[in-house]
């Protein structure tokens, strides 16, 4: 299994550093710019023009990687994490083509994201309970406790994965930010993996034992190959077509391991730049003030004097932290003996 790991891990990241340099050049010719919003920091402004849609890179990593290393590589659990990755790549793909052929930041409307979120959730939602036999039991992290949401899984399910393509989406603002995130993130789930397949826990899932753990190693691999480009100073963005592409396998990997509430633990940095937003709305619109500088809340420290690798290195220690405490409660779940 390690050997397996570290392949998969290995593959991903050499197709990722392959593949980039032969595609950033292309998008600086067909002229795939970032857009920059004038309302975000100055400092941003100079960024302008860098091609974005980089996300290509690492799914090209994740996708020839899983595909090799898979032992059955055209099995259901790992059609439907590549299918809800892919998916989730194109909607990206359509608002950051856009964006581009607009020349501003506007690409889709916000209730046409939304509606295709939704309706890709939906269809994930049917394929993991109706075909791969996940079931509508949730565990609650750090005990044995479980509830039975019954109809009630399909929207909290849908609710997952829309809430966890956003959040990293919008984590992806300072250069290397998400990419490097996720990389710790998915280290995560190879272990949740791990301890999932070794205890039973996936019992009822029609998912063969390496399937999760070969697909979260394709993520650290691609993210990892991804950084050499999008480190400070990036070269390419990853624009919406690869963050909404890693929040749907992140989304995919907790519903299939059983650790939808668990994600909410191990994704905090993801979770407190979706509530730095909320905060920020809610605070100007009852009270008229902002509660941080700007938000997302990586903008908050940028705008407070620390450098944009500074800020990129505490997030990743925030990623680290978050990731062991997640892991444990997944632990706590499976001590606990939680039969789900």
């Amino acid at each position: 299994m390690m050997e397996q790991i570290f392949f998969t891990i290995g593959l991903a990241l050499i197709v990722s550093l392959i593949v980039g340099p032969f595609l950033i050049p292309v998008l600086r010719v067909l002229k795939f710019g970032q857009n920059i919003r004038e309302e975000g920091p100055k400092r941003h402004l100079a960024k302008a023009g860098t091609p974005t849609i980089g996300g290509l890179i690492f799914l090209c990593g994740i996708v020839v990687a899983v595909l090799i290393m898979a032992e059955k590589p055209y099995s259901p659990g790992i059609i439907s994490l590549l299918g809800i990755t892919l998916a989730f790549g194109l909607v990206g793909f359509l608002d950051d083509f856009l964006k581009i052929l607009r020349k501003q930041n506007l690409g889709l409307k916000a209730k046409q994201k939304l509606a295709a979120e939704f309706l890709i959730a939906l269809i994930f939602a049917y394929v993991a309970v109706s075909l791969l036999g996940r079931g509508t039991v949730i565990g609650i992290p750090f005990s044995h406790l479980t509830v039975d949401l019954g109809v009630w899984y399909y929207p909290l399910l849908a609710l997952v994965v829309v809430s966890a393509t956003n959040t990293v989406n919008l984590t992806d603002g300072l250069d290397g930010l998400a990419a490097g995130c996720m990389a710790i993130s998915a280290i995560g789930y190879i272990l949740i993996s791990i301890l999932a397949v070794n205890t039973g826990f996936l019992q009822g899932i029609a998912v063969n034992s390496s399937d999760l753990t070969v697909f979260a190693a394709a993520i650290v691999g691609g993210c990892l190959g991804f950084l050499r480009f999008n480190f400070h100073p990036a070269r390419v963005f990853m624009g919406d077509c690869g963050s909404l592409a890693l929040g749907g396998a992140l989304a995919g990997l907790a519903i299939l391991t059983r650790s939808e509430l668990v994600l909410i633990i191990l994704g905090g940095v993801y979770v407190l730049e979706a509530l730095s937003v909320l905060i920020q709305v809610i605070s100007f619109q009852t009270r008229g003030k902002r509660i941080f500088r700007m938000s997302p809340l990586h903008h908050h420290f940028e705008l407070g004097g620390w450098s944009e690798v500074k800020v990129v290195t505490v997030f990743w220690t925030a990623a680290v932290v978050f990731t062991f405490f997640g892991v444990m409660a997944f632990v706590g779940m499976v001590i606990g003996g939680t039969k789900l």
